[in-house]
């Protein structure tokens, strides 16, 4: 993952240097910019926020649910702890890229309301994959790791569902406990993911009413 810390600190920094400094970049907040460059940043914009937002969506309503439902429980946990940083990555290096070119193409100091907004809400939706990426992810992963070891003591773990897990616990206080502090760590991953989606959703209507069909 340290290449990947690399890129996205590279990425962030370049986005806040577009936002604060657009001029430096060549944007001109007091005329157009040149129409083929113009054309290749939205571009950009376009590719960066559809393949972020349909990750965000395939991931967690769709993808997830179907691998808890048919996997068995340790193989799924195995297989999320593998795919959740790479989705991560990638939902946050397309929000950085996002962010800097709706950042080139709307200097702040010329920006309106509305586009700042939308800058805020990108920008938002980059900080909570960011916190996923660096802080509730490897806290979940760790807590995972602890958990299949106690469970596989107790033999359970390779059925689908909970319902082993959940009565094995009512008997082993170690589990109990166990269990609690995933499901918060778990819960606020989960709620810093929905959040980073909502922030996307947002941006796709503001796209929308811009769109000429």
């Amino acid at each position: 993952m340290a290449w990947i810390t690399r890129f996205l600190t590279a990425v962030a920094f370049l986005a806040v240097g577009v936002i604060f400094s657009p001029e430096t970049f060549g944007s001109r907040s007091d005329g157009p910019t040149s129409p083929s460059l113009s054309t290749f940043i939205k571009l950009a914009h376009i590719l960066s926020f559809s393949t972020a937002w349909g990750a965000a969506l395939w991931v967690t309503f769709i993808g997830g649910i179907i691998m808890f439902k048919y996997l068995p429980r340790h193989q799924f946990g195995n297989l999320q702890s593998k795919m959740f940083p790479a989705y991560f990555s990638l939902v946050g290096v397309c929000c950085a890229i996002s962010v800097a070119a709706f950042g080139y193409l709307h200097p702040w100091k010329s920006a309106t309301i509305t586009e700042k907004y939308q800058l805020g809400f990108l920008v938002s939706a980059f900080a909570f994959n960011l916190t996923n990426l660096f802080v509730f992810t490897p806290m979940t992963i760790e807590m995972m790791k602890q958990r299949h070891k106690v469970e596989r003591e107790l033999s359970i773990g390779d059925e689908t569902g909970w319902s082993k897990n959940q009565e094995a616990a009512k008997t082993n206080p170690k589990l109990a406990t166990m269990n609690k502090k995933f499901g918060m760590i778990h819960g606020l991953s989960s709620l810093a993911n929905i959040m980073s989606f909502g922030s996307l959703a947002m941006h796709s209507w503001y796209l929308a009413d811009k769109l000429n069909l």
